[in-house]
This record gives C-alpha cells, sequence and structure tokens, in this order.
C-alpha cells in the first residue's frame, strides 16, 4: 500500500470523489433465473405484506420455505457479474438471518425477551452462501455494505435523489415503514460521501504539495460536508420511529458476541464441521466517522481496550477496496506528519486550517453524540438485552469514542492557543464557541455514565440529560 489515491475499485463500489462510500451502480432489485426460487421467498419473508402476513410473521413458516428451496451452488459458483453476485450475497445473507434468528423473534413478540435461535443452515442455504461470500472475500453473515444497507436501496422515484423518503429497500424484514426509514436514512446520510471522500482525498494531497489555500479550502469542505451529514443524520427521528426498533432488530444480530442467543456459533452444513461465529450487521460498519477518525487524528486517543480492538475488527467486515482505502489513508496522515494534519498544520501555522479541522473534530462529536443518543432510546429505552447487534455492551462502546474526539479537540484547541491570532473572521466565532462548549459536554458525558454504569438505571434519566444539558439532537 502507499499514499493515497484517486480510487479503490471493487466493481460494486468504487470509493473515490465521484461515488463516496455509494455503489458505483444501483443495485440490482431483484434475482432473474436462475434465482427465482430465492427471489420468492425473499418476496414473501417479511413479517408483515401489507394487507397480509409474511412467513416470518407465523412461527415456523419460514422452515417449510426454506425445505422446498434448492440448492444453487451450481449456478452461484458459476455466477460471474459482480452486481448478480452482490444481490445473490444480499439474498442469501437475509435468508440465513431470517431462518435462525426467526425462533428468537418469536420469543420476543411473547416474552419481550430474545429467545434462542437456530444455530444450523441447511445446505441449500449455506454452500451457496459461502460460495458468494468468497466471490466478494466478505464473511457469510449479513453485513451493512452489500447486504443491508448500501447495496439493498432501489429509488421510488428512478429521476429523484437518495433521500429516505424516495428509497425503499430491496429486501426487508419487517416489511414496515419503521425499518425501510431506519436503514434507508443511512443511504440517504450517504448520498454526500462523494464530497466528503474527496475532500479527505485532495487536503492530503496538497498537504504533501504544500498548498496551503487549497488545504483550507478543502478542510472547508470537509467540515461543511460533515454539517449536512449531521442534518440529514437527525432525519433518524422522523424516519424510523424509536419504539418500533424491535420489530426488527433481532433478524440484524450478529452471531459473534451473542452467545445467549447462539450459543457456540451457527454450523454452515456441507461446508465447515464446527460452527463459526461473525459479528452482525451494525451502524459502526458505515465509513464515515470511521474516515473522518483516522484523518482528523482522532484516532491517535482510541484507548487500548477491548472496545477498541472491536472498532478494529470491523475494517475485516467491510470491502476489501475500503479496507484498502483506509490503510493508505492512515499510511497518508502518518506521511503528512508524525502527529497527523495537526502536526503539519501547526507548523505551517495554518491557523485557519487548525480552525477548521477544529470544525470537522466538531461535528464527529456530533454525529458520535447524535448516535449516542440514538442508543439511549431506540435500544435501552425499549429492551435489557444488553448487547449491540455486532455484540458489544451497547452502554460503552459509543462512550469510548467520543472522549477520544475529545481529546483530540483539546489538542487542537492547545495548538491554537499557542499561536498568536486576530480575531475578525466568522472563523475565529467558531473556534471559540467549540472551545466554551467542550466543559459542558465532557460533563454531558461524565453524569450519563455515572447513572449508566450503575445495576439498575433509568434510561429516561439518561437521555433527558441531553436537554438540561442543550445538547439534545432532536
Amino acid at each position: 500500500m502507499g499514499f493515497i489515491k484517486s480510487q479503490y475499485n471493487d466493481g460494486f463500489f468504487n470509493v473515490n470523489s465521484k461515488n463516496g462510500f455509494l455503489p458505483e451502480f444501483p443495485p440490482i432489485e431483484k434475482l432473474n433465473k436462475p434465482y427465482q426460487k430465492l427471489q420468492e421467498i425473499l418476496d414473501n419473508m417479511p413479517v408483515s405484506l401489507g394487507n397480509k402476513s409474511g412467513y416470518l410473521d407465523i412461527p415456523g413458516r419460514i422452515n417449510l420455505a426454506v425445505d422446498q428451496l434448492p440448492n444453487l451452488i451450481a449456478e452461484v459458483s458459476n455466477e460471474q457479474d459482480i452486481r448478480i453476485i452482490q444481490a445473490l450475497f444480499r439474498g442469501y445473507s437475509f435468508l440465513a438471518s431470517a431462518f435462525t434468528l426467526e425462533p428468537s423473534f418469536q420469543y420476543f413478540r411473547k416474552t419481550g425477551k430474545y429467545g434462542k435461535a437456530n444455530n444450523i443452515l441447511p445446505k441449500q442455504i449455506a454452500q451457496p452462501f459461502v460460495e458468494v461470500s468468497k466471490k466478494l472475500d466478505v464473511f457469510p453473515w449479513l453485513d451493512y455494505h452489500y447486504a443491508y444497507s448500501l447495496g439493498n436501496y432501489k429509488k421510488i422515484d428512478k429521476n429523484g435523489d437518495h433521500t429516505w423518503s424516495n428509497l425503499d429497500m430491496c429486501v426487508r424484514f419487517s416489511g414496515k415503514p419503521d425499518e425501510v426509514g431506519f436503514i434507508m436514512l443511512h443511504v440517504d446520510i450517504n448520498q454526500h460521501s462523494p464530497a466528503l471522500v474527496g475532500s479527505v482525498i485532495k487536503t492530503l494531497q496538497n498537504l504533501k504539495l504544500g498548498n496551503d489555500l487549497k488545504i483550507i479550502k478543502y478542510l472547508k469542505q470537509n467540515y461543511e460536508t460533515m454539517k449536512i451529514m449531521n442534518h440529514r443524520r437527525k432525519q433518524m427521528w422522523k424516519a424510523s420511529r424509536w419504539n418500533h426498533y424491535n420489530d426488527f432488530r433481532v433478524f440484524i444480530m450478529g452471531v459473534k458476541g451473542n452467545d445467549d442467543l447462539f450459543g457456540d456459533g451457527v454450523l454452515y452444513s456441507g461446508v465447515w464441521d464446527e460452527p463459526k461465529k461473525f459479528r452482525g450487521q451494525t451502524g459502526a460498519q458505515d465509513d464515515i466517522i470511521p474516515m473522518e477518525d483516522i484523518f482528523s487524528g482522532v484516532m491517535k486517543h482510541y484507548p487500548k481496550n477491548e472496545l477498541t480492538k472491536y472498532l478494529i475488527d470491523l475494517r475485516s467486515y467491510r470491502p476489501k477496496c475500503i479496507q484498502n482505502f483506509f490503510i493508505d489513508l492512515e499510511n497518508s496522515v502518518q506521511e503528512i506528519h508524525e502527529n497527523g494534519i495537526s502536526g503539519i498544520l501547526n507548523n505551517n501555522k495554518n491557523t485557519k486550517g487548525l480552525f477548521y479541522l477544529l470544525g470537522i473534530l466538531e461535528e464527529i462529536y456530533h454525529f458520535r453524540n447524535g448516535h449516542w443518543q440514538f442508543v439511549q432510546k431506540y435500544i435501552m429505552a425499549n429492551t435489557k438485552y444488553a448487547k449491540a447487534t455486532g455484540g458489544t455492551p451497547i452502554i460503552s462502546w459509543l462512550p469510548n469514542q467520543m472522549k477520544a474526539v475529545m481529546k483530540e479537540m483539546d489538542s487542537i484547541i492547545e495548538i491554537i492557543d499557542q499561536i498568536e491570532i486576530k480575531f475578525q473572521t466568522e472563523i475565529d466565532f467558531l473556534y471559540k464557541k467549540i472551545k466554551n462548549s467542550l466543559p459542558k459536554k465532557k460533563k454531558l458525558l461524565e453524569e450519563q455514565l455515572k447513572i449508566v454504569n450503575k445495576k439498575v438505571f433509568s434510561a429516561k434519566k439518561v437521555f433527558d440529560l441531553n436537554k438540561e444539558y442543550d445538547l439534545e439532537d432532536n
């Protein structure tokens, strides 16, 4: 690997300033011959099919459908079209999760607790699923990129944009609007990722060339794009009602970290003799904040603990082209300066660049704090099950990273305070506003963690503190 390149392509995703993190071409909406039997199950699978029940609404009904599914391993093995391969991976991912987690879902309906999952995948799912996962070089379980989110959208108005209200899911679990809004909002946010990815690549290229004016230009672009993304992210409260998250949440659970559901793992019949454990689909697999963490310097403050290991482990659950992008991004930041881009900006006394870098960190904080508020409302207020879909403790992994963001904010503020500045522009106001509000951000998190670290706590109390500190997301 080496210095950052202009694009990273695997045939489906092409990470660059044109596509960002969205696919290069729209996903195929439905599978045709010879995969129609699989598509028929996917079409009839959701809990709700408008006025009638789908397979997942009826206990055990998905088993009957799977029993009648032919093993398409030969057809999958011969498939060459990358877009069909992606759609096959999406289809088998959904079917594997639906088949294994349907008993957990039915038990939850009766008791409010997640029950035991099926932990044996029959050959007609396991063999073609593993085969198609090898073609993409990813793990055979529901993921964020190829399966649940970025490779699972279709436009309602084909000439419209990627706004969540103009998107639908190609494959669903619940079949209800709250699931669609929940995951399509992620696509909505990522429609702005081309400008963000472009700003990162161009900032680093100009840092290497020493062009201060262009460095400022692209740091400003990054900051302003993050502001837009945060504005779109807040639409979650409208797109998906928090008290309906459990309509579909159990189906996006992973095996790894969820021993209560899956025990020793999932046995892939006809593939491996031993059970396997893979992480579940999670918004933490999205690329926006991990990219910004590396680029801005937040990553150097990651604490050395199990939660940081989890974040690094999640990189292996991304498409290889994105993994390679992250590797080159990290190498490039280090090549620019041992302390990252703040180090070279400091050396060159590029105060405007430092101001915009601090603004970027502020937006990373708001993104994470908003996500933390989603956790408080969508998960903590909804269920006592203490594991996230990716298999981590829900009350600690986001605060883990919020602390890292605020440490880098402290670092940039300290650098700026040591430079003689004539305060006179609008970005000086931005600096003062961020500096003055940082103690409040730290205090809010400290007070919230005091509550959640108790054995029994009120999720409402945790959430209400956001309003008390004037940091409420919605």
